[in-house]
C-alpha cells in the first residue's frame, strides 16, 4: 500500500513538472518596445556647416572668420510680412574703423553674408544694374521692413528701413539701406563659405 502511494505521488510530481515546462515554453519572450523613428530631416540643410548656429547670434557673442575674431556688438531684427532676417554689427577694431556686419537669413536655405560699408560716391539704387569697382551687379530685391534693435547698432530701438539689394556672380552683393527716410547707406557683401565661420556664444 505504501509503495502505491509513493508511486502515485511521484506521478503527480512528474505531471506538475511537465505542466510547468509546457507553460514556460508557451510564454513568448518579452519584446522591447519599438523605438520611435527619427523625424525626417532636410538632407541639404546648412546647419552644421559652421561651428555654431548663426541664427542664434546675439550681442556679446564672438565670431571668428578667416582667422580674425570679432565681438557682436548689437543686432538688428528685421521683418517684412512673414519674412524675418537679422543683421549683426561686429567689433571693427581690426578693420580701421570700417563697419562690418553679418547678415543671417533663410530663403529657404541658410545664407550668411559678410558685409563691409562702402563709399559708393554718387551711385544710387534704382537702375536694374549697377557697376561698382568694376563689378556689375543686378537688382534682386527692393522693399521696406520693420526693425527692432538689441545692443549697440547706432539705430533707435525700432523703426523702418527701405532696402535695395543687388547681386553679382560668385556670391558678391551690393546693398543699399535707408533708415527712417534718411540718406542711403551702402555696403558690399560676400557669401560666407561653409566651414570658415566659428561662433563662440557669450556668457
Amino acid at each position: 500500500m505504501l509503495a502505491a502511494v509513493v508511486v502515485l505521488l511521484a506521478l503527480i510530481l512528474l505531471a506538475l513538472i511537465v505542466l510547468i515546462v509546457v507553460l514556460v515554453r508557451r510564454q513568448s519572450p518579452h519584446e522591447p518596445s519599438p523605438q520611435p523613428r527619427p523625424a525626417p530631416a532636410d538632407p541639404f540643410a546648412s546647419v552644421g556647416e559652421t561651428a555654431g548656429d548663426p541664427r542664434a547670434l546675439k550681442a556679446g557673442d564672438m565670431v571668428e572668420y578667416l582667422g580674425t575674431r570679432y565681438f557682436v556688438r548689437g543686432s538688428v531684427r528685421l521683418r517684412e510680412g512673414g519674412y524675418t532676417w537679422s543683421e549683426h554689427l561686429l567689433d571693427a577694431d581690426t578693420t580701421e574703423g570700417t563697419k562690418v556686419w553679418l547678415s543671417v537669413e533663410e530663403d529657404p536655405d541658410l545664407e550668411v553674408i559678410w558685409w563691409t560699408e562702402a563709399d559708393v560716391g554718387d551711385l544710387r539704387p534704382g537702375r536694374p544694374t549697377l557697376t561698382f569697382q568694376g563689378v556689375e551687379y543686378r537688382r534682386e530685391e527692393h522693399g521696406t521692413a520693420e526693425y527692432r534693435t538689441e545692443g549697440t547698432t547706432g539705430l533707435g530701438d525700432t523703426g523702418r528701413v527701405e532696402y535695395v539689394d543687388y547681386a553679382a556672380p560668385g556670391g558678391r552683393y551690393l546693398s543699399f539701406e535707408r533708415f527712417g527716410g534718411g540718406a542711403w547707406e551702402a555696403g558690399t557683401g560676400e557669401r560666407v563659405p561653409a566651414g570658415t565661420l566659428t561662433i563662440y556664444p557669450g556668457s
